[in-house]
């Protein structure tokens, strides 16, 4: 191989490494998506000894805790074990103070062996100077995060916190249900 030829494939495989980084920036936060939405779900057993009605109780004060706001608004339904209502949390996003409020469906569904929580259709509405106030749906937003085209510089922090701010909620659900 001439030497020409030697120094390009050394070059190829020292630029290797930066070219894969760029492409994996969206891949180290994991959102899961169903049919397109993003879509946090998780099924639980229930531990020996919980009915039903034990666990629609305490889903349902964890709910009215967590939802302060959601009182007459949520949908629940005791003998089939539905709780339904609208989360929201804020994810900060710069140190100059921008935020957005995250919007979202959550569904508690218990029976005597178990429990689903499940959080749907996400909406985010940012609030910052020169930006509309109006709440959009997040899906369009993720999918050119993903393709490496973001609306913003603030938008991993964006995902990052809608991801862990999800997942804090699931866990504090799960926590509140194995008492």
């Amino acid at each position: 191989m001439p030497v020409i030829g030697k120094l390009l494939f050394a070059l190829f495989l020292m630029l290797v490494p930066l070219v894969n980084y760029a492409q994996t920036d969206a891949a180290k936060i994991y959102i899961p998506m169903k049919k397109g939405k993003i879509n946090y779900e998780k099924a639980y057993i229930a531990n020996k000894g919980l009915n039903k009605t034990e666990l629609y109780n305490r889903a349902a004060k964890w709910f009215q805790k967590v939802f302060p706001d959601q009182q007459g608004k949520s949908t629940t339904n005791k003998e089939s074990g539905e709780i339904n209502g609208t989360g929201k949390f804020k994810v900060i996003t710069s140190a100059s103070g921008n935020y957005y409020w995250l919007r979202f469906n959550v569904d508690v569904v218990v029976s005597d062996t178990g429990y689903t929580f499940s959080t749907y259709n996400y909406y985010e509405k940012p609030i910052e100077p020169g930006i509309t106030n109006d709440y959009s749906k997040i899906e369009y937003r993720w999918w050119d995060y993903r393709q490496g085209h973001p609306w913003s510089a603030e938008d991993e922090k964006l995902f990052t916190g809608l991801n862990s701010s999800t997942l804090t909620l699931m866990g504090s659900f799960k926590a509140n249900m194995e008492q």
